[in-house]
Protein backbone atom coordinates (compact mmCIF):
# COMPACT_ATOMS: atom_id res chain seq x y z
CA UNK A 1 0.00 0.00 0.00
CA UNK A 2 2.95 2.31 0.63
CA UNK A 3 3.70 2.93 -3.02
CA UNK A 4 0.05 3.85 -3.63
CA UNK A 5 0.37 6.67 -1.12
CA UNK A 6 3.65 8.13 -2.37
CA UNK A 7 3.36 11.44 -4.16
CA UNK A 8 4.30 11.60 -7.79
CA UNK A 9 7.49 13.48 -6.91
CA UNK A 10 8.53 10.88 -4.34
CA UNK A 11 7.86 8.07 -6.79
CA UNK A 12 10.03 9.75 -9.40
CA UNK A 13 12.79 10.19 -6.85
CA UNK A 14 12.68 6.52 -5.87
CA UNK A 15 12.74 5.35 -9.47
CA UNK A 16 15.38 7.78 -10.71
CA UNK A 17 18.00 5.90 -12.68
CA UNK A 18 15.89 2.74 -12.80
CA UNK A 19 14.55 1.68 -16.19
CA UNK A 20 10.76 1.80 -16.22
CA UNK A 21 8.02 1.70 -18.80
CA UNK A 22 4.59 3.23 -18.65
CA UNK A 23 1.60 0.93 -19.09
CA UNK A 24 -1.21 2.17 -21.31
CA UNK A 25 -4.72 0.73 -21.34
CA UNK A 26 -7.87 1.62 -23.24
CA UNK A 27 -11.03 0.99 -21.20
CA UNK A 28 -14.05 0.57 -23.46
CA UNK A 29 -17.31 0.64 -21.54
CA UNK A 30 -21.09 0.62 -21.68
CA UNK A 31 -23.80 0.89 -19.04
CA UNK A 32 -27.59 0.73 -18.70
CA UNK A 33 -28.08 -0.97 -22.07
CA UNK A 34 -31.58 -2.13 -21.07
CA UNK A 35 -32.12 -4.64 -23.88
CA UNK A 36 -31.84 -2.04 -26.66
CA UNK A 37 -30.62 -4.64 -29.17
CA UNK A 38 -32.32 -2.78 -32.00
CA UNK A 39 -31.54 0.84 -32.97
CA UNK A 40 -33.30 3.55 -30.99
CA UNK A 41 -34.60 7.03 -31.74
CA UNK A 42 -33.49 10.30 -30.19
CA UNK A 43 -36.23 9.64 -27.63
CA UNK A 44 -34.56 6.33 -26.60
CA UNK A 45 -37.52 4.34 -27.91
CA UNK A 46 -37.93 2.28 -31.08
CA UNK A 47 -36.61 3.56 -34.39
CA UNK A 48 -38.11 2.18 -37.60
CA UNK A 49 -36.08 0.62 -40.40
CA UNK A 50 -36.88 3.49 -42.77
CA UNK A 51 -35.47 6.05 -40.34
CA UNK A 52 -32.56 3.72 -39.65
CA UNK A 53 -31.73 3.53 -43.35
CA UNK A 54 -31.73 7.35 -43.44
CA UNK A 55 -29.21 7.49 -40.60
CA UNK A 56 -31.63 8.88 -38.01
CA UNK A 57 -31.20 6.09 -35.45
CA UNK A 58 -28.67 5.37 -32.71
CA UNK A 59 -27.16 2.32 -31.08
CA UNK A 60 -28.32 -1.25 -31.45
CA UNK A 61 -26.12 -4.32 -31.09
CA UNK A 62 -25.12 -4.35 -34.76
CA UNK A 63 -23.65 -0.85 -34.55
CA UNK A 64 -22.08 -1.57 -31.19
CA UNK A 65 -20.18 -4.54 -32.67
CA UNK A 66 -18.68 -2.20 -35.26
CA UNK A 67 -17.93 0.58 -32.77
CA UNK A 68 -16.13 -1.82 -30.43
CA UNK A 69 -14.12 -3.36 -33.28
CA UNK A 70 -13.05 0.07 -34.50
CA UNK A 71 -12.11 1.19 -30.99
CA UNK A 72 -10.04 -1.96 -30.42
CA UNK A 73 -8.22 -1.30 -33.68
CA UNK A 74 -7.10 2.10 -32.35
CA UNK A 75 -5.14 0.53 -29.50
CA UNK A 76 -2.97 -2.50 -28.85
CA UNK A 77 -4.21 -2.96 -25.28
CA UNK A 78 -7.87 -2.74 -24.28
CA UNK A 79 -10.65 -4.16 -22.14
CA UNK A 80 -14.42 -3.98 -22.57
CA UNK A 81 -16.54 -3.73 -19.42
CA UNK A 82 -20.13 -2.95 -18.49
CA UNK A 83 -21.59 -0.90 -15.65
CA UNK A 84 -24.74 -3.00 -15.18
CA UNK A 85 -28.43 -3.03 -16.17
CA UNK A 86 -28.26 -5.11 -19.31
CA UNK A 87 -31.68 -6.47 -18.28
CA UNK A 88 -35.16 -4.97 -18.75
CA UNK A 89 -36.47 -2.29 -21.06
CA UNK A 90 -37.89 -3.86 -24.25
CA UNK A 91 -39.89 -6.84 -25.42
CA UNK A 92 -36.59 -8.65 -26.03
CA UNK A 93 -36.10 -8.94 -22.27
CA UNK A 94 -39.76 -9.77 -21.64
CA UNK A 95 -39.49 -12.66 -24.11
CA UNK A 96 -35.89 -13.89 -23.73
CA UNK A 97 -35.00 -12.71 -20.20
CA UNK A 98 -31.18 -12.74 -19.97
CA UNK A 99 -30.47 -15.17 -22.82
CA UNK A 100 -30.12 -12.67 -25.66
CA UNK A 101 -28.10 -10.29 -23.47
CA UNK A 102 -25.66 -13.11 -22.70
CA UNK A 103 -25.37 -14.02 -26.37
CA UNK A 104 -24.68 -10.45 -27.48
CA UNK A 105 -22.22 -9.71 -24.67
CA UNK A 106 -20.29 -12.88 -25.49
CA UNK A 107 -20.21 -11.85 -29.15
CA UNK A 108 -18.85 -8.42 -28.21
CA UNK A 109 -16.19 -10.01 -26.02
CA UNK A 110 -16.81 -8.32 -22.68
CA UNK A 111 -14.18 -8.86 -20.01
CA UNK A 112 -16.43 -8.22 -16.98
CA UNK A 113 -19.58 -6.49 -15.78
CA UNK A 114 -21.13 -5.50 -12.49
CA UNK A 115 -24.62 -6.43 -11.34
CA UNK A 116 -27.18 -3.68 -11.88
CA UNK A 117 -30.35 -3.52 -9.84
CA UNK A 118 -32.41 -4.61 -12.88
CA UNK A 119 -30.40 -7.82 -13.07
CA UNK A 120 -32.53 -8.78 -10.03
CA UNK A 121 -35.91 -7.90 -11.57
CA UNK A 122 -36.82 -11.56 -11.95
CA UNK A 123 -35.00 -12.75 -8.85
CA UNK A 124 -31.70 -14.58 -8.39
CA UNK A 125 -32.80 -17.40 -10.71
CA UNK A 126 -32.65 -15.36 -13.93
CA UNK A 127 -29.40 -13.67 -12.85
CA UNK A 128 -27.83 -17.07 -12.20
CA UNK A 129 -28.92 -18.33 -15.61
CA UNK A 130 -27.34 -15.29 -17.23
CA UNK A 131 -24.12 -15.78 -15.26
CA UNK A 132 -23.95 -19.41 -16.36
CA UNK A 133 -24.31 -18.33 -19.99
CA UNK A 134 -21.65 -15.58 -20.19
CA UNK A 135 -17.94 -16.04 -20.82
CA UNK A 136 -16.79 -13.40 -18.34
CA UNK A 137 -17.06 -12.65 -14.60
CA UNK A 138 -20.10 -10.86 -13.16
CA UNK A 139 -19.17 -8.96 -9.98
CA UNK A 140 -20.81 -7.41 -6.90
CA UNK A 141 -18.78 -6.46 -3.84
CA UNK A 142 -21.28 -4.70 -1.58
CA UNK A 143 -23.57 -7.58 -0.74
CA UNK A 144 -23.54 -10.77 1.29
CA UNK A 145 -24.92 -13.50 -0.96
CA UNK A 146 -23.88 -16.42 1.25
CA UNK A 147 -27.51 -17.01 2.22
CA UNK A 148 -28.68 -17.24 -1.39
CA UNK A 149 -27.76 -20.70 -2.68
CA UNK A 150 -28.16 -19.70 -6.33
CA UNK A 151 -25.40 -17.08 -6.02
CA UNK A 152 -23.23 -18.23 -3.10
CA UNK A 153 -19.82 -19.24 -4.40
CA UNK A 154 -20.76 -18.03 -7.89
CA UNK A 155 -21.11 -14.25 -7.65
CA UNK A 156 -17.65 -12.86 -6.82
CA UNK A 157 -16.88 -9.48 -5.28
CA UNK A 158 -13.79 -8.89 -7.44
CA UNK A 159 -11.53 -10.61 -9.93
CA UNK A 160 -8.09 -10.27 -11.50
CA UNK A 161 -7.51 -10.38 -15.24
CA UNK A 162 -4.27 -10.04 -17.18
CA UNK A 163 -3.92 -7.70 -20.10
CA UNK A 164 -0.76 -6.57 -21.86
CA UNK A 165 1.43 -8.36 -19.34
CA UNK A 166 -0.11 -6.60 -16.32
CA UNK A 167 -2.67 -7.64 -13.72
CA UNK A 168 -5.86 -5.60 -13.46
CA UNK A 169 -8.11 -5.78 -10.41
CA UNK A 170 -11.83 -5.42 -11.17
CA UNK A 171 -14.42 -4.78 -8.43
CA UNK A 172 -18.22 -4.79 -8.84
CA UNK A 173 -20.66 -2.44 -7.11
CA UNK A 174 -24.46 -2.30 -7.12
CA UNK A 175 -26.98 0.11 -5.52
CA UNK A 176 -27.17 -0.29 -1.76
CA UNK A 177 -30.97 0.02 -2.02
CA UNK A 178 -31.35 -2.76 -4.60
CA UNK A 179 -33.74 -4.51 -2.22
CA UNK A 180 -36.08 -1.52 -2.76
CA UNK A 181 -35.43 -1.19 -6.48
CA UNK A 182 -35.77 -4.79 -7.65
CA UNK A 183 -36.55 -8.32 -6.45
CA UNK A 184 -33.36 -9.88 -5.06
CA UNK A 185 -35.31 -11.89 -2.51
CA UNK A 186 -34.85 -12.07 1.27
CA UNK A 187 -31.49 -13.86 1.33
CA UNK A 188 -29.14 -11.10 0.10
CA UNK A 189 -27.91 -8.30 2.37
CA UNK A 190 -26.67 -5.16 0.60
CA UNK A 191 -23.96 -3.10 2.29
CA UNK A 192 -22.16 0.25 2.22
CA UNK A 193 -20.28 0.81 -1.08
CA UNK A 194 -17.25 2.65 0.33
CA UNK A 195 -16.38 -0.02 2.89
CA UNK A 196 -17.02 -2.82 0.41
CA UNK A 197 -14.77 -1.31 -2.25
CA UNK A 198 -11.96 -0.53 0.21
CA UNK A 199 -12.08 -4.09 1.50
CA UNK A 200 -11.59 -5.48 -2.00
CA UNK A 201 -8.89 -2.92 -2.84
CA UNK A 202 -6.93 -4.01 0.22
CA UNK A 203 -7.19 -7.69 -0.78
CA UNK A 204 -6.09 -6.97 -4.35
CA UNK A 205 -3.22 -4.78 -3.18
CA UNK A 206 -1.98 -7.55 -0.91
CA UNK A 207 -1.96 -9.81 -3.99
CA UNK A 208 0.36 -7.35 -5.72
CA UNK A 209 -2.29 -5.81 -7.98
CA UNK A 210 -1.80 -2.06 -8.28
CA UNK A 211 -4.16 -1.15 -11.14
CA UNK A 212 -7.72 -1.26 -9.85
CA UNK A 213 -10.95 -0.54 -11.71
CA UNK A 214 -14.37 -0.42 -10.05
CA UNK A 215 -17.39 -1.30 -12.18
CA UNK A 216 -20.09 0.64 -10.36
CA UNK A 217 -23.82 0.56 -10.91
CA UNK A 218 -24.38 3.11 -8.17
CA UNK A 219 -24.77 6.51 -9.85
CA UNK A 220 -22.50 9.47 -10.49
CA UNK A 221 -22.83 10.97 -7.00
CA UNK A 222 -22.10 7.68 -5.22
CA UNK A 223 -19.13 7.12 -7.53
CA UNK A 224 -17.69 10.46 -6.47
CA UNK A 225 -18.23 9.56 -2.82
CA UNK A 226 -16.51 6.19 -3.33
CA UNK A 227 -13.57 7.89 -5.04
CA UNK A 228 -13.25 10.39 -2.19
CA UNK A 229 -13.71 7.79 0.55
CA UNK A 230 -11.30 5.10 -0.64
CA UNK A 231 -7.57 4.75 -1.26
CA UNK A 232 -6.23 2.80 -4.22
CA UNK A 233 -9.05 3.02 -6.78
CA UNK A 234 -7.71 4.16 -10.15
CA UNK A 235 -10.82 4.15 -12.36
CA UNK A 236 -14.56 3.95 -11.70
CA UNK A 237 -16.70 2.89 -14.67
CA UNK A 238 -20.17 4.02 -13.70
CA UNK A 239 -23.82 3.35 -14.42
CA UNK A 240 -27.32 3.60 -12.87
CA UNK A 241 -27.75 7.37 -13.15
CA UNK A 242 -27.53 7.28 -17.00
CA UNK A 243 -25.03 10.15 -16.78
CA UNK A 244 -23.37 11.52 -19.89
CA UNK A 245 -19.84 12.64 -19.11
CA UNK A 246 -18.11 14.46 -21.95
CA UNK A 247 -15.69 17.25 -22.76
CA UNK A 248 -17.52 18.27 -25.93
CA UNK A 249 -21.24 17.52 -25.53
CA UNK A 250 -23.22 20.45 -24.15
CA UNK A 251 -25.63 18.08 -22.38
CA UNK A 252 -22.86 16.49 -20.33
CA UNK A 253 -23.17 16.58 -16.54
CA UNK A 254 -19.42 16.57 -15.99
CA UNK A 255 -16.01 16.10 -17.52
CA UNK A 256 -14.83 12.83 -19.07
CA UNK A 257 -13.15 11.60 -16.99
CA UNK A 258 -14.28 13.34 -13.81
CA UNK A 259 -11.26 13.36 -11.53
CA UNK A 260 -11.77 12.99 -7.76
CA UNK A 261 -8.34 12.98 -6.23
CA UNK A 262 -6.36 10.32 -8.09
CA UNK A 263 -9.47 8.51 -9.35
CA UNK A 264 -10.88 8.85 -12.88
CA UNK A 265 -14.69 8.45 -13.10
CA UNK A 266 -16.44 7.73 -16.40
CA UNK A 267 -19.98 6.93 -17.53
CA UNK A 268 -21.51 6.80 -21.02
CA UNK A 269 -25.22 7.71 -20.76
CA UNK A 270 -27.31 4.61 -21.59
CA UNK A 271 -29.05 2.38 -24.16
CA UNK A 272 -25.95 1.87 -26.34
CA UNK A 273 -26.04 5.44 -27.68
CA UNK A 274 -22.42 5.88 -26.68
CA UNK A 275 -19.37 3.67 -26.28
CA UNK A 276 -17.04 5.01 -23.61
CA UNK A 277 -13.37 5.12 -24.56
CA UNK A 278 -10.93 6.03 -21.78
CA UNK A 279 -7.20 5.92 -22.42
CA UNK A 280 -5.22 5.57 -19.19
CA UNK A 281 -1.47 5.54 -18.64
CA UNK A 282 0.01 4.11 -15.42
CA UNK A 283 3.53 4.34 -14.05
CA UNK A 284 5.32 1.39 -12.41
CA UNK A 285 3.70 2.17 -9.06
CA UNK A 286 0.25 1.78 -10.59
CA UNK A 287 -0.49 5.49 -10.42
CA UNK A 288 -2.34 7.22 -13.24
CA UNK A 289 -0.12 9.69 -15.09
CA UNK A 290 -2.67 10.46 -17.79
CA UNK A 291 -6.37 9.77 -18.30
CA UNK A 292 -8.17 11.11 -21.33
CA UNK A 293 -10.92 10.12 -23.71
CA UNK A 294 -14.46 10.78 -24.84
CA UNK A 295 -17.65 8.75 -25.33
CA UNK A 296 -18.11 7.75 -28.96
CA UNK A 297 -21.56 8.52 -30.33
CA UNK A 298 -22.98 5.35 -31.89
CA UNK A 299 -25.08 7.13 -34.49
CA UNK A 300 -26.05 6.50 -38.10
CA UNK A 301 -22.47 7.09 -39.16
CA UNK A 302 -21.45 3.80 -37.54
CA UNK A 303 -22.08 0.87 -39.90
CA UNK A 304 -24.20 -2.03 -38.67
CA UNK A 305 -22.48 -5.41 -38.59
CA UNK A 306 -24.46 -7.52 -41.04
CA UNK A 307 -24.31 -10.82 -39.16
CA UNK A 308 -25.37 -9.21 -35.88
CA UNK A 309 -28.21 -7.34 -37.54
CA UNK A 310 -29.46 -10.57 -39.09
CA UNK A 311 -29.36 -12.31 -35.70
CA UNK A 312 -31.31 -9.51 -34.00
CA UNK A 313 -33.90 -9.57 -36.79
CA UNK A 314 -34.23 -13.32 -36.24
CA UNK A 315 -34.67 -12.80 -32.50
CA UNK A 316 -37.24 -10.06 -33.14
CA UNK A 317 -39.47 -12.22 -35.35
CA UNK A 318 -41.59 -13.66 -32.50
CA UNK A 319 -42.14 -10.16 -31.14
CA UNK A 320 -43.36 -8.47 -34.31
CA UNK A 321 -47.08 -9.15 -34.07
CA UNK A 322 -47.25 -7.77 -30.54
CA UNK A 323 -44.95 -4.84 -31.15
CA UNK A 324 -46.30 -3.52 -34.43
CA UNK A 325 -49.94 -3.34 -33.43
CA UNK A 326 -51.00 0.33 -33.57
CA UNK A 327 -53.00 1.04 -30.44
CA UNK A 328 -53.38 4.84 -30.46
CA UNK A 329 -52.24 8.14 -31.91
CA UNK A 330 -50.27 10.93 -30.26
CA UNK A 331 -50.91 14.47 -31.46
CA UNK A 332 -47.45 15.51 -30.24
CA UNK A 333 -44.39 13.92 -28.66
CA UNK A 334 -45.06 12.73 -25.10
CA UNK A 335 -42.13 13.69 -22.85
CA UNK A 336 -40.92 10.80 -20.74
CA UNK A 337 -37.24 11.65 -20.32
CA UNK A 338 -35.94 10.58 -16.92
CA UNK A 339 -34.08 13.88 -16.48
CA UNK A 340 -37.48 15.62 -16.52
CA UNK A 341 -39.89 13.08 -15.01
CA UNK A 342 -37.69 12.35 -11.98
CA UNK A 343 -37.64 15.96 -10.76
CA UNK A 344 -40.92 17.54 -11.86
CA UNK A 345 -44.32 17.01 -13.41
CA UNK A 346 -44.00 15.62 -16.92
CA UNK A 347 -46.40 14.80 -19.73
CA UNK A 348 -45.72 11.04 -19.61
CA UNK A 349 -46.22 11.01 -15.86
CA UNK A 350 -49.57 12.75 -16.21
CA UNK A 351 -50.63 10.35 -18.95
CA UNK A 352 -49.75 7.20 -16.99
CA UNK A 353 -51.21 8.47 -13.71
CA UNK A 354 -54.39 9.66 -15.46
CA UNK A 355 -54.76 6.29 -17.20
CA UNK A 356 -54.37 4.41 -13.93
CA UNK A 357 -56.91 6.58 -12.13
CA UNK A 358 -59.42 6.46 -14.98
CA UNK A 359 -59.37 2.67 -14.91
CA UNK A 360 -60.43 2.40 -11.24
CA UNK A 361 -62.13 5.69 -10.40
CA UNK A 362 -65.52 3.99 -10.28
CA UNK A 363 -64.18 1.82 -7.43
CA UNK A 364 -63.93 4.77 -5.06
CA UNK A 365 -60.26 5.46 -5.87
CA UNK A 366 -59.38 9.15 -5.62
CA UNK A 367 -55.68 9.49 -6.41
CA UNK A 368 -52.96 7.82 -8.49
CA UNK A 369 -49.25 7.71 -7.79
CA UNK A 370 -46.80 6.49 -10.43
CA UNK A 371 -43.10 6.19 -9.63
CA UNK A 372 -41.07 7.97 -12.31
CA UNK A 373 -38.54 5.15 -12.32
CA UNK A 374 -41.21 3.04 -14.00
CA UNK A 375 -41.35 5.41 -16.98
CA UNK A 376 -38.59 4.35 -19.33
CA UNK A 377 -38.98 6.36 -22.56
CA UNK A 378 -40.79 9.08 -24.45
CA UNK A 379 -43.24 8.51 -27.32
CA UNK A 380 -42.98 10.52 -30.52
CA UNK A 381 -45.90 12.04 -32.40
CA UNK A 382 -48.07 9.94 -34.71
CA UNK A 383 -49.17 6.33 -34.50
CA UNK A 384 -48.39 4.68 -31.16
CA UNK A 385 -47.60 0.98 -31.27
CA UNK A 386 -47.85 -1.52 -28.45
CA UNK A 387 -44.08 -1.87 -28.73
CA UNK A 388 -43.70 1.81 -27.85
CA UNK A 389 -46.07 1.46 -24.90
CA UNK A 390 -44.10 -1.54 -23.64
CA UNK A 391 -40.86 0.40 -23.99
CA UNK A 392 -42.31 3.10 -21.72
CA UNK A 393 -43.70 0.53 -19.26
CA UNK A 394 -41.61 -2.65 -19.65
CA UNK A 395 -41.79 -4.09 -16.14
CA UNK A 396 -45.04 -6.05 -16.37
CA UNK A 397 -46.24 -4.31 -13.22
CA UNK A 398 -49.90 -4.75 -12.36
CA UNK A 399 -52.41 -2.19 -11.17
CA UNK A 400 -52.71 -2.05 -7.37
CA UNK A 401 -55.55 -0.43 -5.44
CA UNK A 402 -55.55 0.18 -1.68
CA UNK A 403 -56.56 2.57 1.08
CA UNK A 404 -54.29 4.65 3.30
CA UNK A 405 -54.70 7.62 5.61
CA UNK A 406 -53.93 11.17 4.58
CA UNK A 407 -50.97 10.99 6.94
CA UNK A 408 -49.59 7.98 5.06
CA UNK A 409 -50.25 9.69 1.73
CA UNK A 410 -48.21 12.68 2.91
CA UNK A 411 -45.39 10.35 4.00
CA UNK A 412 -45.46 8.76 0.54
CA UNK A 413 -45.14 12.13 -1.17
CA UNK A 414 -42.25 13.08 1.12
CA UNK A 415 -40.54 9.82 0.23
CA UNK A 416 -41.12 10.53 -3.43
CA UNK A 417 -39.36 13.90 -3.35
CA UNK A 418 -36.65 12.89 -0.87
CA UNK A 419 -33.97 12.17 -3.46
CA UNK A 420 -34.64 14.77 -6.14
CA UNK A 421 -31.02 15.90 -6.07
CA UNK A 422 -29.99 12.40 -7.14
CA UNK A 423 -32.69 12.25 -9.83
CA UNK A 424 -34.07 9.03 -8.34
CA UNK A 425 -36.99 7.07 -9.72
CA UNK A 426 -39.12 7.42 -6.60
CA UNK A 427 -40.29 10.90 -7.67
CA UNK A 428 -44.12 10.72 -7.77
CA UNK A 429 -46.18 11.52 -10.84
CA UNK A 430 -49.78 11.94 -9.70
CA UNK A 431 -53.40 12.25 -10.76
CA UNK A 432 -56.43 13.38 -8.76
CA UNK A 433 -54.21 15.46 -6.52
CA UNK A 434 -51.74 18.32 -6.51
CA UNK A 435 -48.92 19.44 -4.25
CA UNK A 436 -46.01 21.84 -3.93
CA UNK A 437 -42.42 20.73 -3.38
CA UNK A 438 -39.47 22.77 -2.14
CA UNK A 439 -36.26 20.80 -2.67
CA UNK A 440 -34.28 23.33 -0.64
CA UNK A 441 -36.06 22.18 2.52
CA UNK A 442 -34.91 19.24 4.63
CA UNK A 443 -35.97 15.75 3.62
CA UNK A 444 -39.31 15.01 5.27
CA UNK A 445 -40.44 18.64 5.13
CA UNK A 446 -40.49 19.36 1.42
CA UNK A 447 -44.16 18.85 0.53
CA UNK A 448 -46.93 21.38 1.15
CA UNK A 449 -50.30 22.49 -0.19
CA UNK A 450 -51.53 18.97 -0.88
CA UNK A 451 -54.97 18.95 -2.48
CA UNK A 452 -57.13 15.92 -3.28
CA UNK A 453 -60.15 16.48 -5.49
CA UNK A 454 -59.95 20.21 -4.90
CA UNK A 455 -59.91 19.82 -1.09
CA UNK A 456 -57.00 20.15 1.30
CA UNK A 457 -55.50 16.82 2.37
CA UNK A 458 -57.04 15.53 5.61
CA UNK A 459 -54.35 13.55 7.50
CA UNK A 460 -57.03 11.62 9.39
CA UNK A 461 -59.13 10.63 6.39
CA UNK A 462 -58.77 7.36 4.45
CA UNK A 463 -58.11 7.75 0.74
CA UNK A 464 -58.39 5.28 -2.12
CA UNK A 465 -55.13 5.06 -4.04
CA UNK A 466 -54.03 3.37 -7.23
CA UNK A 467 -50.41 2.62 -8.07
CA UNK A 468 -48.53 -0.43 -9.34
CA UNK A 469 -47.72 -3.61 -7.42
CA UNK A 470 -44.03 -2.66 -7.20
CA UNK A 471 -44.75 0.61 -5.37
CA UNK A 472 -47.50 -0.95 -3.23
CA UNK A 473 -45.00 -3.61 -2.15
CA UNK A 474 -42.56 -0.99 -0.89
CA UNK A 475 -40.45 -0.43 -4.01
CA UNK A 476 -38.60 2.89 -4.43
CA UNK A 477 -38.89 3.50 -0.70
CA UNK A 478 -42.70 3.40 -0.53
CA UNK A 479 -42.65 1.07 2.47
CA UNK A 480 -45.52 2.97 4.07
CA UNK A 481 -47.85 1.29 1.54
CA UNK A 482 -47.02 -2.27 2.62
CA UNK A 483 -49.59 -2.19 5.41
CA UNK A 484 -52.33 -0.51 3.37
CA UNK A 485 -55.94 -1.58 3.83
CA UNK A 486 -58.05 -3.36 1.22
CA UNK A 487 -55.03 -3.91 -0.98
CA UNK A 488 -55.48 -5.67 -4.31
CA UNK A 489 -52.26 -6.08 -6.28
CA UNK A 490 -53.43 -8.22 -9.16
CA UNK A 491 -55.04 -5.79 -11.57
CA UNK A 492 -54.23 -5.62 -15.28
CA UNK A 493 -50.73 -4.89 -16.59
CA UNK A 494 -50.16 -1.13 -16.41
CA UNK A 495 -48.98 -1.18 -20.04
CA UNK A 496 -52.35 -2.60 -21.12
CA UNK A 497 -54.15 0.03 -19.04
CA UNK A 498 -52.13 2.76 -20.75
CA UNK A 499 -52.73 1.36 -24.24
CA UNK A 500 -56.50 1.15 -23.69
CA UNK A 501 -56.65 4.65 -22.22
CA UNK A 502 -54.71 6.11 -25.14
CA UNK A 503 -56.93 4.31 -27.63
CA UNK A 504 -60.03 5.78 -26.03
CA UNK A 505 -58.73 9.35 -26.27
CA UNK A 506 -58.53 9.56 -30.06
CA UNK A 507 -55.44 11.58 -31.01
CA UNK A 508 -53.93 12.22 -27.58
CA UNK A 509 -52.59 15.67 -26.74
CA UNK A 510 -49.92 15.53 -24.04
CA UNK A 511 -50.02 18.17 -21.35
CA UNK A 512 -48.89 19.41 -17.96
CA UNK A 513 -51.25 21.44 -15.78
CA UNK A 514 -49.30 22.47 -12.70
CA UNK A 515 -50.41 19.59 -10.47
CA UNK A 516 -46.84 19.51 -9.12
CA UNK A 517 -45.57 23.00 -8.30
CA UNK A 518 -41.88 23.64 -7.64
CA UNK A 519 -40.79 26.34 -5.23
Amino acid sequence: MLTRLLTGAASLALTAGIASADYSLTILHTNDFHARFEPISKYDSGCGEEDNAEGKCFGGSARLVTAVAEARARTNNSILVDGGDQFQGTLFYTYYKGKLAAEMMNKLGYDAMTVGNHEFDDGPEVLRGFMDAVDFPVLMSNADVSGEELLAGKLAKSTVIERGGEKLGLIGLTPQDTDELASPGPNIVFTDPVNAVQGEVDKLTEMGVNKIIVLSHSGYKVDQAVAAGTIGVDVIVGGHSNTLLSNTNERAEGAYPTMVGETAIVQAYAYGKFLGELNVTFNDAGEITEAKGEPIIVDGGVAEDAATKARIMEAAAPLEEIRNKVVANAGAAIEGDRAVCRVQECAMGNLVADAMLARVKDQGIEVAIANSGGLRASIDAGDVTMGEVLTVLPFQNTLSTFKVSGETLMAALENGVSQMEEVKGRFPQVSGMSFTVDASEEVGSRVSDVMVGGMALDVGKMYGVVSNNYVRGGGDGYKMFRDAQDAYDFGPDVADVLAEYLAAQGPYTPYTDGRIALK
